[in-house]
């Protein structure tokens, strides 16, 4: 799928998420209004050390009022003002499409959708539960609609595990 230099796969490798091509610096913007809960500023990611929990490298998630969690990563910059618990409002810039983490040098957004679960360090959850594809087709076309009920489905078939 492909507007403009935005493009995006409705699958992603090992898990459901999706990676949305842009150019590097793009803005990337909250999808709908709630508080965020996660902010990493700095890109921990290593080749060498443990695979998952930094390689989102620089990321913001977010606990939309739909009860739905939203992560986005490989970000070149977090938005100023962009902290734990600050409330945005849908379209609100939260960062800079990026290459940062195991992004192999390809500018990208990562975006996930997943339920809150422990809503901080659980990245197994936090990278992606729900395929977003479709949810990124209705919100191109304008149609409000949210992943909540398909999040609600997942937890309730497979609960919050504690362990990737």
């Amino acid at each position: 799928m492909q507007t403009g230099n935005v493009a995006y796969h409705p699958t992603h490798s090992g898990y459901p998420a999706t990676d949305i091509f842009a150019n590097c610096g793009s803005p990337v913007v909250a999808v709908t209004a709630g508080r965020i809960l996660e902010v990493s500023r700095v890109d921990r990611y290593s080749k060498s050390g443990p695979q998952g929990p930094d390689n989102g490298g620089k990321s913001v998630s977010l606990l939309g009022d739909d009860g739905v969690r939203y992560y986005g990563s490989h970000l070149t910059t977090v938005a100023g003002g962009i902290e734990a618990g600050v409330r945005v409002r849908p379209g609100q810039q939260v960062g800079t499409v990026g290459k940062t983490g195991n992004a192999n040098n390809v500018c990208h957004l990562h975006f996930g959708i997943s339920p809150p679960c422990q809503k901080t360090a659980d990245w197994w959850i936090r990278r992606g539960v729900v395929w977003p594809a479709s949810f990124l087709d209705a919100w191109r076309k304008k149609r409000n609609t949210s992943p909540s009920a398909k999040v609600k489905d997942w937890r309730a078939d497979n609960g919050c595990p504690k362990a990737p």
